[in-house]
């Protein structure tokens, strides 16, 4: 327990530190107005988490979907309608990004007590950070103060998320066009040690490439049955084998001995510059728990909406 309070504070002091990239956005945004909210959300996410440990994994990836389109402003959360077109049937979201409800019953509790408040940006960025704490991982000091995006782009959300199919460089190359570098690319990667993919984005991993540990292909192959099926494709299997519901350093441990689900996850470490970087990872729980801290906090301070533009909407899935 003392080491878990340590490490609590040590990445709390990183973090603040680094909530400073943008000004506009502070830990204490809702200090006076809506002091509570880190409580609600965190309460809610809990009774979430409790009825679906997946659930935690699902906000986790609601939140860095919705940061790498044109910043973390809750596009992600609009809904289409006959006159708008969100993001939400996107090629990297469509039948795959989940949790809206959980989000809509955060903004309803939090409306109870601070009605017309907090955005849902706001809101899906500490619903992140709870989701990982709530599943044995770190904490940290979440800046606030976005606004909520009036517009979406389905088009942004094809061209500027990561494929599963995805090499090193092109990772790296797209994490840095968010401001994110290689470092915080493989620690935000480290997410993967909780959640399911589908069948459809590892098929071609387990099935056609060679750099895959020959007992952990079979075992997965079980459960993805190979293209000339043509089925199984809305099968799950865990992006971590062993602790999926646990926010631990398994992932890493899954790479180490070439088990990782995905082609985009292996390519972490397969004889590039990270190769390093996911060793250390997976015998420092500490310095994976760090780095993915402080690269939550630069994610989450990309492009957001402050001031006067944006707006805080009264429903997350519709502009006000």
């Amino acid at each position: 327990m003392a080491s878990e309070i340590s490490l609590f504070i040590v990445i709390s002091c990183i973090t603040l530190s680094s909530c400073s990239t943008n000004a506009q956005l502070s830990p204490f945004f809702y200090s006076r107005t809506c002091p509570n909210l880190p409580l609600i959300v965190t309460n809610t996410m809990r009774q979430a988490i409790s009825k679906e440990p997946r659930m935690g994994a699902s906000i986790l990836r609601l939140f860095f979907h919705d940061c790498f389109v044109n910043g973390c402003d809750a596009s992600v959360l609009l809904d289409d309608t006959s006159t708008f077109t969100g993001e939400k049937n996107a090629f990297p979201n469509s039948n795959s990004i989940r949790g809206f409800e959980v989000i809509d019953t955060i903004k309803s509790n939090v409306e109870v007590v601070c009605n017309g408040t907090a955005s849902c940006a706001d809101i899906l960025a500490l619903a992140a950070r709870a989701a990982v704490f709530l599943l044995g991982g770190p904490s940290w000091s979440v800046p606030l103060g976005r606004r909520d995006a009036r517009t979406a782009s389905q088009s942004a959300a094809n061209t500027n998320l990561p494929p599963p199919t995805a090499n090193l460089s092109t990772l790296i190359s797209m994490f840095a066009a968010q401001g994110l570098n290689a470092r915080d690319m493989t620690a935000l990667s480290g997410a993967h040690t909780i959640g399911q993919a589908r069948c459809t984005t590892f098929r071609t991993h387990i099935y056609n490439e060679t750099n895959i540990n020959p007992s952990f292909a079979p075992l997965r192959q079980a459960q993805c049955p190979g293209p000339a099926s043509g089925a199984g494709d809305e099968n799950i299997a865990p992006l971590d084998i062993v602790t999926p519901n646990r926010f631990d350093r398994g992932y890493f441990l899954g790479l180490v001995t070439r088990r990782g689900l995905l082609h985009s996850d292996q390519e972490l470490f397969n004889g590039g510059s990270q190769d390093a970087l996911v060793r250390l990872y997976s015998i420092n729980y500490v310095a994976f728990a760090n780095d993915f801290a402080n690269a939550m906090v630069k994610m989450g301070n990309i492009n957001p909406l402050t001031g006067s533009n944006g707006e805080i909407r009264n429903n997350c899935r519709v502009v006000n």
